[in-house]
């Protein structure tokens, strides 16, 4: 069974609280002073993932005033069409370190929309170089490379933000301000989950027969450090390769660094003490269809008691709507978070706004109107040519994509056969809840888990520790 309660979780005091809060990132987990752009200056932006993602990133970069473009990376040729008709003109290349080295100094910085296994490999490459990072969700694939992409952009005091732009949104910062002003009390447990399943591009269980590689796809380049495999058509580029463990992280690696955001935000969460997970069936190829990860994280001001529960869950599964005391023709969203507090409970969908119940609670109760939603990119720009840092940078997105990939972690342990339909067992006996020490960066109860908190590169790939 999860523990509720862990007897070493000592509660914070309110002046603690204040004091991390304040002071989390600005002082303690990051430099006091960051290399800036001279006002009114350009910024030289490089770009590695140039379509999809990539495209919508670069596209939202180029709005801003004093951005420049000055490189267009991809492993795979054939995708430059979309970001040579938006802007004109600018280099290409296949490889990121050749871009790096040939363009040097002329990059300011570097934007990341890759398959998850190399955003460490590339982000930690340009911040080596004092380039700042806008990196897409999760920061990395696993949670030692979580860890590194933190402590590298705190040692070269670059300007750095995680690419979960709702992060930024009126909804979330109203959902985010209600619960730290108070609207429905301390919170007790919260549930998040999203409807989309761990497999459901591909929906095989096991690699599939190769095919010949696109004439312009680099596939030496797009495998980087992951174990080498050969390419089959549609399979893993230039989207499927979510599903895989060699290469993406799931639906909670792909949704958990947005709903778990608000979470983290809301409740200034950082590191579980512990976490254990379920699901309806893995192996050593691809992520469940379903799955639930239960952690437990050490409480403070803004929490009912000296821990609080988050449980995720993801393939279809949701809490019980009758926890959130809605209305009876209402229902859950299908993706999104419900927090349980002590005056009433706080609904927030999946990019959507927050409401309150029971509604009998909540009679007479004004909605803020003073939240408006902000340019996520544009905060990135702008405190690069200021100075200053972004409430979504690594210092605390590093914490946020750790937890996200200890999930990962939990939930592949123990190793039961995917069958194509399964049960999802509830807190069931052979199910361990691992104990983190996120100080030594290890599991207190598991050589097993241990083992899968980082990953084996291929020669020449490795990514450096900071």
């Amino acid at each position: 069974m999860f523990p509720s309660k862990p007897a070493s979780a000592p509660r914070s005091s309110r002046r603690t609280f204040i004091k991390q809060t304040a002071l989390a990132g600005a002082l303690i987990h990051f430099p006091a002073v960051l290399r800036a752009a001279r006002p009114n200056s350009r910024v030289n932006v490089a770009v590695v993932g140039v379509n999809g993602q990539g495209y919508s990133d670069l596209h939202n970069v180029s709005s801003h005033a004093q951005a420049t473009f000055v490189g267009f990376c991809d492993v795979d040729k054939n995708r430059f069409e979309r970001a040579d008709a938006l802007v004109a003109g600018i280099p290409h290349f296949q490889d990121f370190r050749v871009m790096l080295d040939k363009l040097g100094d002329k990059v300011d910085a570097v934007m990341v929309a890759i398959p998850d296994h190399m955003h460490a490999s590339v982000a930690i490459e340009a911040m080596k170089r004092g380039k700042h990072i806008y990196c897409q969700k999760p920061l990395a694939q696993t949670v030692w490379e979580s860890r590194q992409m933190r402590l590298w952009s705190e040692k070269q005091g670059v300007v750095t933000q995680m690419g979960n732009h709702i992060h930024s949104a009126v909804e979330y910062r109203l959902g985010t301000r209600l619960i730290r002003e108070g609207a429905i009390g301390k919170v007790k447990e919260v549930y998040s989950w999203v409807a989309v399943t761990g497999n459901e591009r591909t929906r095989l269980l096991e690699p599939p027969a190769p095919g010949p590689v696109p004439v312009g796809l680099d596939w030496d380049l797009w495998i980087g450090g992951a174990p080498m495999r050969p390419y089959a058509p549609v399979v893993y580029h230039p989207f499927a390769w979510r599903d895989w463990q060699d290469f993406g992280g799931g639906a909670i690696g792909d949704f958990g660094c947005h709903i778990l955001d608000p979470v983290f935000t809301a409740l200034g969460i950082r590191a579980p003490l512990t976490v254990g997970a379920d699901n309806t069936g893995i192996n050593r190829h691809i992520w469940p269809t379903s799955e639930s990860v239960k952690y437990v994280f050490p409480g403070n001001e803004l929490t009912a008691g000296p821990t609080i529960k988050v449980t995720w869950t993801d393939g279809g599964l949701r809490p019980d709507r009758a926890l959130a005391r809605m209305p009876a023709n209402m229902d859950l969203p299908r993706s999104g978070s419900l927090f349980i507090g002590e005056k009433g409970n706080m609904v927030l969908p999946h990019v959507g706004g927050p409401r309150l119940y029971p509604i009998e609670n909540f009679t007479g109760f004004t909605y803020p109107k003073d939240i408006k939603g902000l340019n996520h990119y544009h905060r990135w720009l702008d405190a690069i040519i200021n100075g200053t840092k972004t409430s979504d940078g690594f210092d605390y997105a590093g914490w946020l994509s750790e937890a996200a990939q200890l999930g990962n972690v939990a939930t592949r342990l123990p190793l039961r056969p995917i069958k194509p339909t399964g049960r999802l067992m509830v807190d069931p006996p052979e199910i361990a809840v691992l104990e983190w020490d996120a100080a030594a960066l290890r599991f207190k109860n598991s050589p097993e888990a241990n083992a899968l908190l980082t990953r084996a590169y291929r020669p020449g790939w490795a990514v450096p520790p900071a």
